[in-house]
């Protein structure tokens, strides 16, 4: 540089010729050129730019056309922020900064730049400021590898807490796209193989994170580009337009704006794997802290993605294995062997009735103390003894009485702890006790069943030994009749419960819905139990419900409900005590309740007294009889018509109370009352076919309606009654259901289609009780269904209405 200034022509300037330099600027000029720290002068009104070798490097490509130059146009990038520094030193004022960033046009192209730099006001002969003096060091690889180092510290704590790979890559190339202030970051997933590569992650400045295309090829780019991202070089690319490797392609760049590229490759085993892509849509000099910041990182996110993506796998599986354990309809539990537990999944601690926090990392024995002497514990100490698989059953008890049955399975572990499986069974055990409840209750219902079937077998058969000896008068014969007659009726009604209950409770039973006067239901259940109260002398108080009071349902079911329970309180409360009957409205509901002064029951029972074949419970001397199904029944029926029913008892010897509430009609008509139909004159004979494969039976019916003027032909086999139906002609047909190779429904379908016996009346005679079963009977062509054992003043109704019918149709 002295010899510089001493060539160059300084007449140009308003410095003049450098021997006409006043004194102070000389020395000044001196001290710069003997000084090894970078160092410029600016002097005159115009701030002529002197400077020394050591500012050389900080001008670049501006020395040496710097020298002489005016100050404001060596810099005119950075000459608006120099201005208030320059004007504050001229002022006499010095001026000090570190590390100051400037943007520089250096190399061609604008680059950040840091500086600590002095400007200090140098004076004339006469006093006054004449120039500055500065001192300048550029510290920009000091700053920047201090921002590097920080930059790396940002991204670390940026990516360790994330969880996913994905997450990685993008927060890293969004802090790396920031920093380097460029427009897009991409990661690069290569195929190498094929010479493609997929972007499905990106970072934006202006947000927009889909690339143009989900594909791309390393052809579209230039063989060169791909040559140097396989051979692991770092491409710096400052201007795509310009650089020797694009030419060719450059179409692509241009459409994909990238005007300056920074990519570093991930290569693999020697394969390319991916690669992380800087760009701006125009040119820029990508310097060496750019490319060492960019490496830096992009080892960085890979390692910390893998080390995710391998987290990750190992969270899967972990997770997996959690979800299989949680999943499971069974607790799991993993102890080490001092018994510490390791492992409980979701469902063992619903079954332990504990949260985790009270279980993992204790000992077993401290958490479930009172196991260590059961069969449970039992069965876990011999496993970790001999190392065997076992299992076992454990009740635990938990505060407030709850128990809790567990079936447990436990496996020795390679570790030498133990793996245990267990289950909830405590519903299972709850089965097995109401079954067996209901086993015994049954085996008690069917000794109660035989006793309450041979009761009336007993006279039934006596009576029938009588008659078989022939040796009596009218009136023993009569009271033989009466005898077999009653004992009949008492084990159709044991029957009629039983298929009643049956039906009621599998859903078979169908109900009318009718407008029902509760007056009426009551006056008609008081007037079929009269008998019995009045018998056994006992006081009936009833209390009607007001008038006007309406129930929808089945008259004939509502009936036989408080029926039921009237006749219930009249069996077990002891003669000549009370009982009372009250209906009344309240609100929405009927509320009929019987109290009576009987027995009473246990506390307990009262829980249970509608349930099946309670009633052995209530009187195991039998005195009373009955199935114990009369108010299961009643309990189904009310439940059907929208009711509900209950009991209290205060306990033995001290009577009970049943309660039936029934909803309550509003504003309801009531239907009039149909006139009683008239039974026709009784005249004439039917000849009636008796068909049934039950010989006994088949030929009392057949006596029985030959005693009333009947033409009787009785068939036992359904072929031969066919036959015998052509010849015979009969007006009327009771055919039994259950008849052996054609049953009495065919029977009834081929009886109407021959000419002979179409018009016949058909009657089906059956012990199949049921609605289906009296639905099917129709069906085939039966105009009536009648159940054994019949009910004769029924059948003969029903014959005489027949045979008035016939006479009117002749007359």
């Amino acid at each position: 540089m002295p010899a510089l200034l001493r060539r160059h022509d300084w007449s140009s300037t308003t410095l003049g010729p450098a021997a006409t330099w006043p004194p102070a600027l000389r020395t000044a000029v001196d001290m710069m050129l003997h000084s090894s720290f970078p160092m410029f002068i600016a002097w005159g009104p115009e701030l002529v730019f002197l400077y020394n070798d050591a500012n050389i490097p900080l001008l670049g490509e501006r020395h040496p056309q710097a020298l002489g130059a005016r100050l404001s146009d060596v810099w005119p990038e950075v000459w608006p922020y120099l201005v208030p520094m320059v004007d504050r030193a001229l002022s006499g004022k010095p001026v000090y900064h570190e590390d100051m960033e400037l943007t520089l046009r250096r190399h061609g192209y604008a680059e950040r730049a840091m500086f600590t730099f002095s400007f200090a006001p140098l004076h004339g002969a006469d006093g006054e400021t004449a120039g500055l003096f500065c001192t300048c060091m550029e510290t920009t690889s000091r700053v920047l590898a201090e921002r590097r180092a920080a930059f790396e510290l940002r991204v670390s704590d940026a990516i360790r807490p994330l969880l996913h790979p994905e997450e990685v890559i993008e927060t890293a190339s969004g802090l790396l796209g920031r920093e380097l202030r460029a427009a897009r970051v991409l990661y690069a997933e290569m195929d190498d193989a094929l010479g493609r590569f997929s972007v499905p992650r990106m970072w934006s400045q202006d947000g927009r994170a889909v690339p143009t295309r989900p594909e791309f090829q390393f052809a579209d780019f230039g063989p060169a580009l791909a040559a140097e991202l396989r051979a692991g070089n770092v491409v710096r690319m400052d201007d795509s337009a310009r650089d020797v490797r694009t030419a060719g392609f450059r179409s692509v760049y241009v459409a994909e704006r990238v005007g300056a590229l920074l990519a570093v490759p991930l290569v693999k085993r020697g394969r390319l794997t991916a690669c992380l892509g800087i760009h701006t849509p125009h040119p820029r000099h990508w310097s060496d802290h750019d490319a060492r910041l960019a490496r830096d990182v992009a080892e960085r996110t890979w390692s910390a993605a893998e080390a995710v993506r391998a987290q990750a796998e190992l969270r899967v599986e972990r997770d997996r294995a959690r979800y299989i354990f949680d999943a499971i309809a069974e607790g799991f539990a993993l102890f080490d062997r001092n018994w510490t537990i390791l492992q409980m999944n979701a469902e063992g601690l619903r079954i332990c009735g504990l949260d985790a926090h009270q279980v993992i990392g204790r000992n077993h024995w401290e958490i479930f103390p009172e196991s260590l002497d059961t069969e449970g514990g039992r069965m876990y100490r011999e496993v970790m003894r001999t190392r065997s698989a076992g299992s076992a059953e454990y009740c635990r008890v938990f505060p407030g009485g709850r128990r809790v049955w567990s079936e447990i399975r436990a496996y020795p572990t390679q570790d030498g702890g133990i793996a245990s499986f267990f289950r909830d069974i405590t519903d299972r055990k709850l089965a097995e006790d109401k079954l067996m409840e209901a086993d015994r209750r049954k085996d008690e219902f069917l000794a109660m069943l035989a006793h309450e079937l041979r009761n009336p077998l007993a006279p039934i058969s006596a009576a029938a030994e009588l008659l078989k000896l022939g040796a009596m008068d009218e009136a023993r014969v009569q009271q033989s009749s009466t005898i077999i007659g009653r004992q009949v009726r008492h084990m159709t009604r044991l029957v009629d419960d039983l298929l009643d209950v049956s039906r009621v409770t599998r859903g078979l039973i169908t109900l009318a819905r009718v407008a029902v006067d509760a007056r009426v239901v009551v006056d008609e259940a008081v007037e079929q139990v009269r008998p019995m109260i009045d018998a056994r002398g006992q006081q009936l108080s009833v209390r009607l419900p007001p008038h006007g009071a309406v129930v929808l349902g089945d008259k004939a079911r509502l009936v036989q409900v408080v029926a039921n329970v009237l006749g219930n309180a009249s069996k077990y409360t002891p003669e000549g005590r009370q009982i009372d009957l009250r209906a009344e409205a309240l609100g929405p509901r009927l509320v009929l309740s019987v109290r009576d002064e009987g027995i009473g029951m246990d506390r307990e029972l009262t829980g249970r007294v509608f349930d099946l074949f309670t009633q052995a419970e209530r009187s195991s001397d039998r005195s009373q009889g009955g199935l114990g199904l009369g108010l299961a029944l009643v309990k189904n029926l009310v439940e059907l018509h929208g009711g509900t029913v209950g009991c209290t008892s205060p306990g033995l010897g001290k009577g009970s109370t049943f309660v039936i509430t029934l909803p309550l009609e509003q504003e309801t008509l009531l239907p009039e009352d149909l006139p009683a139909l008239e039974a026709p004159p009784a005249a004439g004979h039917l000849k009636v076919l008796v068909v049934d494969d039950n010989a006994d039976a088949a030929e009392m019916l057949g006596m029985l309606l030959a005693s009333h003027g009947h033409e009787v032909v009785i068939e036992h086999d359904s072929l031969r009654a066919l036959d015998r139906a052509r010849s015979v002609r009969p007006d009327v047909c009771l055919l039994d259901i259950g008849l052996p190779e054609m049953d009495g429904k065919e029977l009834a379908r081929r009886l109407r289609a021959q000419p002979e016996t179409r018009d016949a009346v058909l009657v089906a005679v059956t012990g199949y009780g049921q609605q289906q079963d009296r639905e099917e009977a129709l069906a085939a062509g039966f105009q009536h269904h009648l159940v054994k054992p019949v009910n004769f003043d029924h059948l003969i109704g029903v014959l005489e209405s027949l045979r008035g019918a016939s006479l009117s149709a002749s007359g």
